[in-house]
């Protein structure tokens, strides 16, 4: 795959089958997945970077392009991330015919995940450090020479001495036109070869009048142009120019960059046992299940494994949001993503690629960064008329100005092609959304859908789930009661084996607690389950090698057809054909935070409810510890979405804040939602918002954000419309010169990159906004 990503840009179609090497169908799983596992026949999903694209005009292009070609389902390109998302059907086209329809429009295709990016990345930034440094020192040679034509009056420099002036203000010019501007002008002529108009392009064409006039100028001095020398006001307006692309491109890797940042942290190789008992290094690829690893200390685990020599620590700080080092002894568990910083350990691989914790946080980080939010799809909508705009001005103020002076008249327009670059107005909502999502991620909170964000900045109520979400993942088993003939060890196998299929919280700590008394599995196995949400599990179970099933329910009193015990815990009932068989109390501890982040959410003025499954009295404890007022017990997952939608038939803005597991319905219909716990399945998580770690105040903490998050947005969409607003008269009447214009322009949109820049830095607390 090197091959393929050390192309270099502008290849020629016969240097294009490189491209082939993506069809091998062993390369996909290294960007993108499967929509249906399993199936030959499944579409797939693919992340793949962009690279020479910086505004709307460009996405949209790029979505053109990939659409176009036969076999493409959908694109799903972000001018501020860079990155895109295609899912296309290997049936009817390989990546090699999409990523070669993208280059044919001017814009290349790179694997996410690509080893070569950030080196590429690197390159271009240098390149275009050198561009910027170039246009500086000629801007400010080229105001040398220029200056005396300002402050000499009449008879003061000769006309050979005026000239040779001119002279050496064009040959000065010509680095920052061949060179500098290389850039806009390629793209301009890509836009003008794909008939589409670009961003590029009026600012190309502001650059090539202006060179064009002052060049007549300078070779006839005494013709109608002889008095239209911009040489200085070219190079100011291209160094201008440059600064702003260069701090933008800088500012926008540390806040839409951040996502990347936090997405590549696998380690390229990693040293592998061979069969003679030395380890080798190896590149992560090719590693399979059962390998033997070494990891030094510094290094990220490469795949999800367990320790089996060695004592360390990890940082799992992305992939649990604990922030401080995690302990990792012989016999411990591994993520891949977390970094070993201990000491040398040995570990032995459990699961890879997108079978790890890691890939599906991966995963959902790449979908965010690749929405567009309501706002986002708005203003890129209005980019395009807007620049048709931009050019029928610029058009009628030259036809305006023309019968009373033609240089004028250029020079009018090319202030407005510059002034009214729309290129602020794309960048202001996805440049923060993207820059939340960041600093959300580092918080331990992952953002599935951005249009979440605006959503979640509105909310007035939160709803809690209780199990799971305000008590501790997986509670204890207390105590047990069991019918006469039926020892409690019994019942708790009889549970065990039941409960061992499902992921509720309930059902994990009757697991625990067998596994805590004993070795091996249940004596039992299920032979025939069914899970009922928010109620229990019913099924058939057999002795291991052989004998009579029992048909048993585990669950809700209510489910199992019992009474429920008179105590005000958290309790699971199992019950078989003759009626009742064991009841089981569990003891629900409080995470540490839930009465600070119930506090801290009606500080922000936030109506708080918890809605639970248990018992109305074990919901009420709860409730009371946590210091939440508004509660209702015994809800079924139907009773939790009617009373959601009570809430929001009263006008309220609801978040959901639940385990994953029985609150599907709940969190899909609420405004915004919250995935709470580290069992979820994030892949099939149906919030918008992915809880890592245990902390609850990253709620009040995401609230406070979203706020600021929205209130930044808005601040750049006014900025960019009072900015047009106030500019385009002033170029039309002639009163912003086109250097003025340019800096203008690159002011704008770092303006905008810099507002949403201050998302990026702020730390993720609770708060009001």
């Amino acid at each position: 795959m090197e091959a393929v990503l050390s192309l270099a840009p502008g290849l020629p179609a016969a240097s294009q089958p490189a491209w082939s090497l993506l069809d091998d169908p062993a390369e996909w799983p290294g960007f993108g997945r499967a929509l249906e596992p399993g199936d030959a026949a499944a579409r797939w999903e693919s992340q793949v970077a962009v690279e020479g694209m910086h505004c709307a005009a460009c996405a949209f292009t790029v979505e053109a392009a990939l659409m176009q070609v036969p076999g493409v389902v959908s694109a799903e390109v972000n001018a501020a991330s860079r990155r895109a998302r295609v899912v296309w059907s290997p049936a009817k086209v390989k990546p090699s015919r999409w990523f070669e329809a993208c280059a044919a429009a001017g814009y290349r295709l790179v694997p996410a995940g690509d080893m070569l990016a950030s080196a590429r990345r690197a390159r271009e930034s240098r390149l275009a450090l050198w561009r910027w440094l170039v246009a500086g020192f000629c801007m400010m040679q080229v105001m040398m020479y220029a200056y005396p034509a300002y402050i000499a009056r009449p008879g003061d420099m000769s006309p050979d001495a005026a000239q040779l002036l001119r002279w050496a203000s064009w040959v000065l010019t010509l680095p920052v036109v061949l060179f500098c501007c290389t850039p806009f002008f390629r793209s301009a002529w890509r836009d003008l070869r794909q008939r589409r108009i670009g961003m590029d392009l009026p600012v190309a064409l502001g650059m090539a009048i202006t060179f064009i006039v002052s060049t007549a100028a300078t070779f006839d001095p005494e013709g109608p142009l002889g008095h239209e020398l911009y040489f200085d006001s070219l190079t100011m307006f291209v160094f201008f120019l440059l600064t702003g692309r260069w701090l933008e491109s800088r500012l926008r890797d540390r806040t839409a960059g951040a996502l990347d940042a936090l997405m590549n942290r696998l380690p390229d190789s990693v040293l592998r046992r061979r069969a003679d008992g030395e380890f080798e290094r190896v590149a992560v690829r090719r590693l399979a299940v059962g390998d033997m690893l070494r990891v030094l200390p510094g290094e990220a685990f490469p795949a999800d494994g367990r320790v089996v020599a060695g004592d360390t620590s990890a940082d799992e700080a992305l992939i649990t949001g604990e922030s401080r080092p995690v302990a990792r002894p012989c016999g411990a568990r591994v993520l891949a993503g977390s970094h070993n910083v201990g000491a040398v350990v040995e570990v032995r691989v459990e699961a890879l690629g997108p079978d790890t914790r890691y890939a599906q946080i991966v995963a959902l980080m790449e979908n965010a960064s690749l929405q567009k939010p309501r706002l986002a799809r708005l203003a890129d909508r209005a980019a395009r008329p807007f620049l048709l705009a931009v050019l029928a001005a610029a058009a009628g103020a030259a036809a305006w100005w023309w019968q009373v002076d033609p240089g004028k008249a250029l020079m009018v327009a090319v202030a407005v092609l510059i002034v009214t670059c729309p290129c602020a107005l794309s960048l202001a909502t996805p440049a923060a959304m993207l820059a939340s999502a960041g600093t959300l991620a580092r918080g331990g909170l992952l953002v599935r859908n951005l249009q979440a964000l605006e959503s979640l900045a509105a909310v007035d109520t939160v709803v809690f789930d209780k199990t799971g979400t305000l008590t501790r993942d997986t509670p204890r088993l207390d105590r047990v009661y069991s019918r006469q003939g039926m020892r409690p060890g019994d019942a708790v196998e009889l549970a065990a084996a039941l409960a061992a299929q499902s992921l509720h919280p309930a059902s994990r700590a009757l697991v625990q607690a067998w596994n805590d008394q004993h070795r091996g599995p249940p004596g039992w196995v299920p032979v025939q389950l069914a899970e009922h949400a928010g109620e229990g599990l019913e099924g058939t179970l057999s002795r291991r090698g052989g004998g009579a099933g029992r048909r048993l329910r585990l669950g809700s009193a209510a489910f199992c057809g019992v009474a429920p015990l008179a105590v005000q815990a958290a309790q699971v009932h199992l019950s078989d054909d003759q009626g009742w068989v064991a009841s089981f109390v569990l003891a629900e501890d409080l995470r540490e935070d839930a009465a600070a982040t119930v506090s801290a959410l009606e500080a922000q003025g936030q109506a708080v409810w918890l809605l639970s499954g248990d018992s109305g009295a074990a919901a009420r404890e709860v409730a009371q510890r946590a210091g939440i007022a508004l509660v209702l017990g015994d809800c079924t997952p139907e009773d939790k979405l009617a009373r959601l939608k009570d809430l929001q038939a009263q006008g309220r803005a609801v978040a959901m804040v639940g385990d994953g597991l029985n609150d599907g319905p709940v969190l899909a219909h609420a405004h915004a939602s919250f995935a709470f716990g580290r069992a979820v399945p994030l892949a099939r998580a149906n919030a918008d918002f992915v809880v890592l770690g245990d902390s609850l105040d990253v709620i009040p903490g995401a609230i406070a954000q979203a706020r600021r998050t929205l209130r930044v947005v808005r601040q750049n969409l006014w900025w960019a419309a009072g900015y047009n607003a106030v500019c385009v008269p002033l170029a039309i009447v002639g009163w912003l010169p086109p250097w003025l214009a340019g800096l203008g322009m690159a002011a704008s949109s770092l303006a905008v990159v810099l507002n949403a820049a201050r998302l990026a830095g702020r730390p993720l607390r609770a708060g009001t906004a």
